[in-house]
């Protein structure tokens, strides 16, 4: 039987071949050993550096700075990235008084500023006051305005700010519910349930949406009584409709609520009372009861 070299097909006296075998040849260097997991800590280290840098330039208090975790720290960071581009401090105002708590203690609600594509660019120190969420806290469900909101009206959400956006100054509200801590979810028994409004403002001409921010109140609406709590008279109010939603009958304390006094509503259309942005919502909620 002939034997064939399998390198260059030539016959064989036995089973060997032309090429050189492995005890000739040449000893290959051996590859130096590298350790990954010293890379990773190596790399680990240099990102808790810059975080701490990062970190010990953001304008809280030390106390506050040690409270913060990595994902708070790149929230407040982003935050603050955000509001440079929409003020920078080359076009910024003279510096006047702090906004402090006396001043926001004042307001009905809490202030929030979103950039053109609603991520979140400011908010109010004393949203704690009526979300139970500092503003650290809220900026870990997300960066735009539809994470700390109802899922479900996040598509109504989305058609106002856009309606806003087209006509800068056109004033536009919603209601929806914000999230909250759990210890108000516990003692209210549930989210609180908030109005925004407000508009989009070109802050730099000519407009453009790096240069446009949305300027709102957010404003909470009266929560129901929870149990063992009693309700007052002006708590709330009730009316009673005809089946075209005109209004037979309304208790006294819809005027502490809209200003109108009982005989002026009865008679009324329930749409004479809606703004006219929430008529189409409102009709179909109508028709679908």
């Amino acid at each position: 039987m002939t034997i064939f070299c399998s390198h260059c097909h030539r016959p064989l006296q036995a089973e060997t071949s032309c090429l050189p075998s492995r005890a000739k040849q040449a000893p290959s260097a051996p590859r130096p050993f590298r350790s990954t997991k010293s890379a990773s800590k190596a790399r680990r280290d240099q990102i808790n550096a810059e975080l701490q840098a990062l970190r010990s330039l953001l304008p809280i208090s030390a106390q506050e700075k040690e409270r913060l975790s990595y994902l708070h720290t790149m929230a407040l960071v982003c935050l603050r990235l955000r509001g440079a581009q929409l003020f920078p401090p080359a076009l910024a105002p003279p510096a006047g008084p702090a906004l402090g708590t006396e001043l926001l203690s004042l307001l009905p609600g809490f202030l929030l500023v979103l950039s053109a594509d609603s991520k979140l660019v400011y908010i109010s120190e004393n949203v704690a006051q009526v979300l139970g969420l500092s503003v650290v806290e809220l900026l870990a469900q997300g960066d735009t305005v539809f994470d700390i909101l109802d899922g479900r009206v996040g598509e109504d959400v989305h058609r106002k700010l856009l309606l806003a956006r087209e006509e800068p100054g056109r004033e536009v509200t919603f209601v929806s519910e914000m999230r909250t801590s759990k210890a108000f979810r516990l003692q209210h028994g549930g989210n609180r349930v908030v109005a925004v409004c407000g508009r989009f403002v070109a802050l730099r001409w000519p407009p453009s949406p790096s240069s446009t921010a949305f300027l709102a109140l957010c404003t909470p609406l009266v929560q129901s009584p929870t149990d063992g709590e009693t309700a007052s008279q002006d708590d709330v109010f009730q009316s009673m409709h005809l089946l075209d939603m005109t209004i037979m009958d309304v208790t006294e304390s819809v005027t502490y609520h809209l200003g109108y006094h009982r005989e002026e509503l009865v008679g009324q259309s329930w749409y004479s009372l809606l703004h006219p942005e929430d008529a189409e919502l409102a009709a179909a909620q109508h028709r679908a009861v």
